[in-house]
């Protein structure tokens, strides 16, 4: 294991190859010593995530790689089998368990991907912003009123809408300019 983790560090240090699959190296490598009687799967995992941590590449912070090697146990277990073949006379072909082992990763990062995609603003959410203010103030009110209320959508956005409610009959308005009244159809209130 001293050899293992001094070669880890060198490696690194030297950059002899991309960290990534160095990364992958090195669990294979672990996982082949076998150091522990139990738990030696897990352990390696672990080490992955930190040693992904330490490399810049935190998708397994939001995405449980675990679960994805899990989900793929199958294909775990036939990489490793084929890539262990031989490994203690260093006759062996890592490239079944790297390849596995990033794709893994690459994996990750797309769930990341459609998550992180999924959370992002819909089309037309700005204008839904716009509806809501509207409705929630309450009284009449100008453009810059909805503008403290909707600080991410331009003024030009908010006129624009406006207008849309306007030809829809939910809006009107009284005056022009800048300080020009707008007031929800229905509404009798005065400006408060």
């Amino acid at each position: 294991m001293k050899l293992l983790i001094k070669a880890w560090q060198e490696c690194i240090k030297e950059r002899w190859t991309h960290p990534l699959i160095a990364m992958a190296a090195f669990n294979l490598d672990f996982l082949c010593v076998h150091p522990f009687r139990d738990g030696n799967g897990r352990v390696s995992r672990l080490l992955m995530l930190l040693q992904c941590y330490h490399l810049g590449y935190e998708v397994g912070r939001y995405i449980s790689l675990e679960r994805i090697i899990e989900e793929n146990k199958q294909r775990y277990y036939e990489t490793l089998e084929e890539s262990s073949k031989g490994w203690h006379d260093g006759k062996h072909d890592p490239w079944p368990y790297l390849n596995f082992v990033l794709s893994i990763l690459k994996t990750a990062y797309k769930e990341f991907e459609e998550r992180a995609g999924s959370i992002r603003s819909p089309r037309g959410s700005k204008t839904e912003m716009v509806h809501h203010a509207v409705r929630a103030i309450g009284r009449d009110f100008t453009v810059a009123d909805i503008e403290k209320k909707c600080s991410i959508v331009s003024r030009d956005m908010i006129r624009t809408v406006l207008k849309s409610m306007q030809k829809a009959g939910e809006v009107e308005c009284i005056g022009r300019g800048p300080g020009a009244l707008w007031k929800i159809k229905g509404n009798t209130s005065k400006r408060g």
